[in-house]
């Protein structure tokens, strides 16, 4: 099969304090999914997620992503602009107490309204709410171009970057 060479970067904000925080407009709402339906989660990562390549969680199968989202560590998060659904997040809380972004981005009609910024803050405090000793995540050069962007903006640095290969499905 093809591949793509890509660059996987990792980063953190180490601490609550380091947070550089957008402001949230009005009509900008962070919802938890809790509950979170199987069918709703794989409708918003595909949404979200088929543009960069995202493929892990549709190969689980149903059985497997419900053990997953039923775990109390993970929680699931939709940004709602007005009515519309405009963006997906999971975070895990790690055992070290440590929480990953595992999965943040926009559905595509949404990005470059300066929507990012907002869902990203919104995502970092939650994660603090889980009384997080810190917030980290990864995000590859195949991802939205302006997420590394983001990233860094709000007070994420870089902790590490690695070359792979991304196989292209034919």
């Amino acid at each position: 099969m093809p591949t793509i060479r890509a660059v996987r970067t990792y980063l953190e904000l180490p601490s609550r304090q380091a947070l550089r925080p957008a402001s949230i407009a009005p009509d900008v709402q962070l919802r938890r999914l809790d509950p979170c339906p199987i069918a709703n989660y794989r409708s918003l990562y595909r949404e979200v997620g088929t543009p960069w390549r995202w493929g892990e969680r549709t190969y689980w199968s149903d059985e497997r992503l419900a053990f997953h989202l039923a775990r109390p560590v993970v929680t699931v998060w939709e940004l709602r602009v007005a009515i519309e659904r405009a963006g997906f997040a999971e975070l895990i809380r790690e055992e070290t107490g440590e929480v990953e972004i595992a999965y943040f981005g926009l559905v595509p009609r949404f990005i470059g309204r300066g929507l990012g910024g907002q869902f990203l803050t919104a995502v970092v405090e939650e994660a603090w709410r889980m009384n997080a000793s810190r917030v980290w995540l990864h995000t590859c050069t195949l991802d939205a171009p302006r997420a590394l962007a983001n990233y860094l903006a709000r007070g994420f640095i870089v902790t590490g970057a690695e070359d792979y290969d991304e196989v292209v499905p034919e």
